[in-house]
């Protein structure tokens, strides 16, 4: 009995704990972006081409591409001008393409669906001829409002990779917002796993290189439930409350896995429980777990692993760039 209110006892502080330093307001639970894209009705009644335009939810990514891949310029176009919100989201697309259709959100957005608290997918770098790629998964309390500080790290990590590098800031999932039972539990992260999973087919459906990711607090959670299926060349982890998983072999991967957790990052007073759906598991820079450690002695705060400067950084950028 004793061990066992121990561990409800670290599941409630996991539950308070949990999540981004942006959100300390307490949240209710958060609904996951499903159903199809906007303008998927239109899309597939769409009979001008002669042939069946691939639905948006089933076809998988390399389906996808080899339908792009069989188009003229012209009737490429086309779709882009006729249904933006489908070709900018569809994964498997060209690059070029997602980028256009995607033009009045941004430069070199690749993703952006703005229902709810919408997601969005921006790219630093050379995506469609870059030799490695590079998809920062942000934690909690990120969305298409509060997207610029996924974006500055993107930015920070490129910059300190070089030019052969395509970093993409992915706040392509429904995360926590604020402190709630979201934070402490999976099934938000289980929704941001199928949704990164297929993101990172669509990148492998046109012929860009196996992707290192670098996941932060929540989306390390992500990454963990993905990493079976997702033919990552590096996940890294940072500021991580667990992957939900008890060590590197139980990942399922063949990535390299690596940690870091800064002594000054408060995550390191959750407790790394898993009891009841509460909690992530096991501390990914813990001995047993695994994980290659990274120094990260200077980074100062929870959110600040990409800081220019810091050790993280540095050997963010190696890793992202295939020298470590």
């Amino acid at each position: 009995m004793r061990r066992f209110r121990k561990t409800l006892t670290t599941a409630v502080l996991t539950t308070l704990l949990v999540g981004s330093t942006a959100g300390w307001a307490a949240a209710s639970s958060e609904s996951a972006s499903s159903g199809p894209l906007p303008g998927t009705a239109a899309w597939l009644a769409d009979d001008s081409l002669g042939k069946e335009l691939p639905d948006p939810t089933t076809a998988t990514p390399s389906e996808v591409a080899a339908f792009f891949a069989d188009l003229t310029d012209t009737q490429r176009q086309r779709l882009v001008e006729d249904h933006p919100t489908v070709v900018g989201n569809l994964d498997g697309a060209p690059v070029n393409l997602r980028y256009e259709a995607n033009a009045p959100a941004g430069d070199q957005v690749l993703a952006y669906d703005p229902r709810g608290r919408g997601l969005i997918a921006q790219v630093v770098g050379d995506l469609e001829n870059a030799a490695h790629v590079s998809v920062i998964v942000p934690g909690s309390d990120v969305d298409i409002s509060a997207f610029d500080g996924t974006a500055r790290r993107a930015a920070d990590l490129q910059a300190e990779a070089g030019g052969d590098t395509a970093v993409i800031a992915w706040a392509g999932y429904t995360t926590p917002s604020g402190i709630g039972l979201d934070l402490a539990t999976g099934w938000l992260a289980e929704a941001g796993a199928e949704r990164l999973t297929r993101f990172t087919g669509g990148l492998d459906a046109v012929g860009r290189p196996a992707p290192s990711l670098f996941c932060h607090s929540y989306g390390s959670v992500v990454c963990g439930l993905a990493a079976s299926d997702i033919d990552a060349s590096d996940i890294v982890v940072m500021g991580s409350p667990g992957m939900r998983a008890d060590n590197v072999t139980a990942l399922h991967t063949d990535a390299h896995i690596w940690a870091a957790k800064s002594p000054d990052d408060w995550i390191d007073r959750v407790p790394n429980v898993e009891f009841l759906g509460l909690g992530h598991g096991a501390d990914p820079t813990s001995p047993g777990f695994g994980a290659t450690v990274l120094p990260a002695d200077d980074v100062p705060a929870h959110d600040e692993y990409f800081t220019p400067g810091t050790s993280t950084l540095t050997a963010f950028a190696a890793i992202a760039d295939g020298d470590l």
